[in-house]
């Protein structure tokens, strides 16, 4: 039937849209082509975001709640228009994935079920630097968002005695996301270690309130800063990118003036547009004067000087120089008592 597609201009590019009027967001029953609408609503901020980047589909053919899967590889069928670039798995597998080269491409993979987009920290015409430091304040269980707006302020304090300009934005779940537009000078090993080092700074100063323990079992009731966002390969869930939420929730930019004041649960879809046309896009000026990593380099080497360890990997990353055993604490102790006992 001719109503279950809807042929939309988008970028010069004729994108089709197969069942329209598929309800994605079940809360105020938004459908797929409304949030191809959405995404064409903030068009230049989303662009200036992830635009040339790399990035991983988060696909949900039945919409929010149901069924999903990852594909970092473009599929068999794509159209010939679409622009991809080879990237890696931690083991060293290859695939073609995506460019978001321009609202076509996101058009596109709207109609093949994906929701949001989880954005490469690099450019893909520049894949050996990674130009994002990103901070992700996870809050473990029992901390509210009062406690995640705190941690994020001593996070920004840290950063301007650095001389580091940073922008923020909500995860579009319970935490919050602080970024750092870098010079193209490092690789994704060196900004790692860099966001190793701020978290352990955080750390040191908040320990009430901040940690930076992988481990979830010492973590507490704390806002813990995952400097594992940051490791070669690593996605992180991109600005003005739909979380699968029945809300259509939204990961989205927010000034600092805002932090205090800012409710993520009302940033959906079919808010965060208007808004954007009302206010303007909160990071329009993060392209402008990219930040050096060296200030976080320095802590990291005081870290290394001091005798610390590199901070523990993810499981899917092969051993690493000078990292700790991947054994979590208590059954480290446990096996220590064991072998104690022998």
């Amino acid at each position: 039937m001719a109503s279950d597609v809807v042929m939309l201009e988008v970028d010069g590019r004729e994108v089709r849209v197969t069942n329209p009027g598929k309800v994605f967001f079940s809360t105020r029953g938004e459908t797929k082509l409304d949030l191809v609408e959405y995404y064409l609503s903030v068009a230049g901020p989303l662009l200036r975001a992830m635009g040339g980047r790399p990035v991983l589909l988060e696909r949900y053919p039945d919409g929010a709640g149901g069924k999903s899967f990852f594909q970092k590889r473009v599929p068999k069928g794509a159209p010939e228009w679409l622009t991809t670039t080879v990237v890696s798995t931690p083991n060293g597998t290859l695939s073609n994935a995506m460019v978001a080269t321009d609202l076509a491409h996101v058009a596109w993979a709207v109609n093949m079920g994906c929701l949001g987009f989880h954005v490469w920290p690099y450019r893909a015409d520049a894949p050996d630097f990674a130009d994002e430091l990103r901070i992700d304040l996870d809050p473990q269980p029992g901390v509210d968002f009062e406690q995640v707006r705190e941690a994020a302020r001593e996070v920004k304090a840290a950063f301007d005695e650095l001389g580091m300009t940073v922008y923020i934005k909500t995860s579009g779940r319970r935490g919050l996301h602080v970024y750092s537009r870098l010079a193209p000078r490092w690789d994704s090993y060196d900004v790692r270690a860099g966001a190793v080092a701020l978290a352990r700074e955080m750390a040191r100063r908040r320990p009430d309130l901040i940690t930076d323990a992988w481990w979830k079992e010492e973590r507490g009731r704390r806002v813990f800063v995952d400097f594992n966002q940051n490791a070669p390969h690593k996605t992180v869930f991109g600005a003005w990118s739909a979380r699968p939420r029945v809300g259509g929730q939204v990961s989205a930019p927010i000034s600092w003036d805002e932090l205090d004041d800012v409710q993520p649960e009302d940033l959906t879809i079919a808010s965060v547009g208007a808004r954007v046309a009302e206010v303007g896009d909160p990071w329009a000026a993060m392209d402008g004067v990219p930040a050096s990593l060296e200030p976080l380099m320095e802590w990291h080497a005081r870290d290394m000087d001091s005798g610390l360890m590199d901070a523990p990997w993810p499981p899917v990353y092969p051993k690493m120089p000078n990292e700790p055993p991947r054994v979590a604490p208590s059954r480290a102790a446990r096996t220590s008592e064991e072998n104690g006992s022998r």
